[in-house]
């Protein structure tokens, strides 16, 4: 069978230009998906291109995608990623993967051994954010969940990302090796403390010694990701397949731009990503907020809205004037002022996300942005909200959006389709919608979900109102027609 290792690959593809047999397993990251495949993986594979090195990644799936995982060993590791710009496509294949593992195949204790070899420097995850087994409200590990429950009663076969991580600094301290880093590329806010947060949670209930070491020795630098990735699909293997010449099950498309700020704090060296486009900062923080936002927050009102409209991508929804205006508005004249990054021109940030968001060669869905949105929503709309009440700002646009997750739950779109909700949280949001006599009373029920408003926002009358006339727009008028009138 003929893959990317072993089919010569036109001149057009960039290739690795680096002595791969140099590398080691410096870097484990737990999560081989799409996005670090088009990330991470590849802002290391630059590096190497420039300078060489021994800066190799073992990937790790712990749970699905074992298929992915064989298809990549097959060929030698290798991996494509197409960058598709509005002007053109560039393929690049990437080596810096040259090992790994699966949880299922291998066996968790062949991945905890695996963190535990002297020369892992970095420990990086991908796992989104039911993976750190946080409770929503507090940010700090649910000691209920049933993997972490599982996890305190035989520490020794852990099932969780914490778990594993928790029994590998372990082993480490046993054996007398230097801690790693673990770094979180996430995309959530403060990701760097909610994996700390996790480990040290998890630690601690196993015993004070093993914590104070991990919080003394270990650290857990936050990162900002920005790149857009959507799931591959067979339309864009398909276009893979043929820039390269050959089929690469293990593919990935996404746009041209792409984003990491890191806060420069490794325990045991990093790679040299600034020299790949990186920025190393001291506060990620100013930079988290600001995505989470403009773009995070952007993308999931188009997503709901445009959904609900019959939009099936991204840039559908960049078609209709009425949706890029009020994106556009929203991360201006709402986000915007809530933010406290600098040295940063958010009017240039704001047409350059329009621009990606325009982007016709990437099929951006929005069911996949609209995915699990009980996680997302409180990052990148109700902080926001909170600082416009205080402030006493506008919150027209945010109000639309989260009534456009309300009608988007509830479970039929404008054409009276039903929507396939995904969502960890999609039992409660269903019965709630179920158990709802009229549109206020499920209005009123939604926002009494603590774990996603908290406890005063649903007490902010100005809110309900704004959320709740948002909704009735939606029943009354439709999507698109209450896109339009939110501009007037």
């Amino acid at each position: 069978m003929k893959t990317i290792a072993t089919q010569a690959l036109p001149e057009r593809i960039k290739l690795p230009r680096y002595d791969r047999q140099q590398l080691q397993s410096r870097i484990v990251h737990l999560g081989f998906g799409a996005f670090h495949r088009a990330h991470q993986a590849l802002l290391t594979d630059r590096v190497l291109n420039q300078q060489g090195g021994d800066w190799g990644i073992c990937e790790i799936s712990l749970f699905g995608g074992d298929l992915l995982i064989q298809q990549l060993r097959q060929q030698d590791h290798l991996f494509s990623v197409l960058e598709k710009g509005a002007e053109g496509n560039q393929a690049i294949v990437v080596g810096a993967v040259h090992e790994s593992l699966h949880g299922r195949l291998e066996g968790v204790m062949a991945v905890i051994e695996k963190l535990a070899e002297p020369q892992v420097a970095i420990v990086s995850l991908t796992i989104t954010e039911k993976g750190y087994c946080i409770e929503p409200g507090s940010g700090k590990l649910d000691l209920k969940h049933p993997m972490i429950i599982d996890d305190l009663a035989i520490p020794s076969a852990p099932t969780s990302a914490p778990g594993i991580l928790v029994e590998a600094l372990r082993l480490r301290r046993e054996r007398q090796l230097p801690p790693f880093t673990v770094l979180s590329c996430d995309n959530i806010p403060e990701n760097g403390h909610v994996v700390k947060n996790a480990v040290l949670g998890l630690a601690r209930a196993r015993g004070n010694d093993l914590a104070n070491w991990i919080e003394q020795n270990v650290t857990f630098p936050s990162t900002m990701v920005d790149r857009i990735v959507p799931a591959a699909t067979p339309e864009t293997l398909g276009e893979i397949a043929k820039e390269l010449g050959v089929e690469d099950p293990c593919g990935i498309a996404c746009e041209p731009f792409i984003q990491w700020v890191v806060e420069d704090n490794f325990v045991a060296g990093r790679p040299e990503w600034e020299i790949a486009g990186a920025q190393l900062v001291a506060d990620v923080l100013p930079f988290e907020q600001m995505k989470l936002r403009m773009l995070n927050g952007s993308h999931s009102f188009l997503a709901y809205l445009g959904y609900l409209a019959g939009y099936q991508h991204i840039n559908d929804c960049m078609t209709d004037e009425n949706y890029r205006q009020a994106a556009y508005r929203l991360m201006l004249e709402e986000q915007a002022p809530t933010l406290s990054v600098t040295g940063v021109d958010l009017t240039d940030y704001a047409n350059r996300l329009i621009e990606r968001y325009t982007n016709p060669a990437l099929k951006h869905r929005t069911w996949q942005i609209a995915m699990d949105g009980s996680q997302k929503l409180p990052q990148r709309m109700l902080e926001s909200l909170r600082w416009h009440l205080e402030h006493e700002g506008n919150i027209q646009f945010l109000a639309l959006g989260v009534a456009g997750w309300m009608r988007y739950v509830s479970g039929i779109d404008d054409s009276g389709n039903t929507i396939d909700i995904k969502d960890p949280m999609a039992k409660t949001l269903a019965e709630i919608v179920s158990a709802s006599a009229d549109d206020e009373t499920r209005v009123i029920a939604l926002l009494g979900i603590t774990a996603i408003f908290g406890e005063t926002l649903p007490q902010e009358q100005g809110f309900v109102s704004a959320v709740t006339q948002a909704y009735l727009s939606l029943r009354d008028h439709g999507a698109k027609e209450s896109v339009r009138l939110s501009l007037s």
